[in-house]
């Protein structure tokens, strides 16, 4: 019983964990509409800002350099690259919509890479989630430029593999990966910024680069890590699919704007979708530790 109780303690934090991390990425569209720099100097400066807060977080970081560490490291870098390209190469809509066809893709490598089983539940949130945020972005949606749309779909593919690879780690200590990806951006970021226009500094600017380094991927990624350790891949990625739901949300508290019909619909069905599915998977757990017992 102390057994089932700890277990069910655990994927519940997990799941609230990773509500968590959800809700600080959501804050991202908003606070970059604040910087009017280059997409690349924008996620160099957001990485190393959030380099120094993981860091002080870890103190004494464990490299071990094992394969799971080194891939999660690059598909995050990746994944962070490829969005901020296809957010300036495509529609906004779109790039957010073709992002996140990751759940589908980590469905299935959880069951090939890790062998998580994935349930009714995961495929029925999995279908309303994509009706969810096609519903919230349809008057947004256009064709835009097939090589942003690309860069798009690239980035869902990388964060499937992101989730998958950390999912490898919940043994270790899987955020010395995001540690490192962040000092990768930051390089990468950074290196081109000084080929670029001169960036100009504002007090808004600063304000909101902080934000976004110290909450938006900062204190996200020590949710992040610690969901990851507690509940499978595909339910992580599920339930970071929350994210886009609470944009509307962010944008009416800070600038009155309020949301409209369809991003209401669509961020209810994601919202209850993922609720749902993360309910009955934990109560899956729960009824499979007490046939065990």
């Amino acid at each position: 019983m102390a057994e089932e109780n700890a277990t069910k303690r655990s994927t519940g934090l997990g799941i609230l964990a990773m509500a968590g991390a959800a809700l600080l990425w959501s804050i991202a569209g908003l606070c970059i509409k604040a910087i009017d720099w280059h997409p690349l100097t924008i996620a160099g400066f957001r990485s190393l800002i959030a380099s120094i807060v993981v860091l002080l977080y870890v103190k004494r970081p464990h490299f071990h350099w094992s394969f799971p560490q080194i891939a999660a490291t690059v598909c995050n870098a990746v994944t962070m690259l490829l969005f901020v390209s296809a957010n300036k190469t495509t529609t906004s809509a779109n790039a957010i919509i073709l992002q996140y066809i990751a759940p589908v893709c980590t469905a299935f490598l959880g069951v090939w890479l890790l062998r998580e089983k994935t349930h009714l539940e995961h495929w029925i949130a999995i279908v309303l989630v994509t009706a969810g945020i096609v519903v919230m972005f349809m008057d947004k949606l256009g064709g835009g430029r097939m090589l942003g749309n690309i860069f798009a779909v690239l980035s869902g593919i990388a964060f499937s593999f992101y989730f998958v690879f950390m999912r490898m780690q919940k043994d270790e200590s899987p955020i010395e990966s995001i540690l490192l990806s962040h000092w990768l951006v930051a390089f990468i970021g950074l290196t081109a910024t000084l080929f670029l226009p001169a960036t100009h500094f504002t007090w808004k600017s600063v304000g909101a680069i902080l934000v976004l380094g110290i909450f938006q991927i900062g204190v996200a990624a020590m949710l992040f890590t610690a969901a990851i350790k507690r509940i499978s891949a595909v339910t992580a990625n599920l339930i970071s699919v929350i994210e886009p739901a609470f944009n509307p949300l962010w944008v009416f508290l800070a600038l009155g704007e309020a949301p409209g019909t369809k991003a209401l619909l669509g961020g209810s069905v994601i919202l209850i979708a993922v609720t749902a599915a993360s309910v009955i998977s934990a109560r899956r757990s729960k009824l499979f530790l007490e046939a065990g017992t």
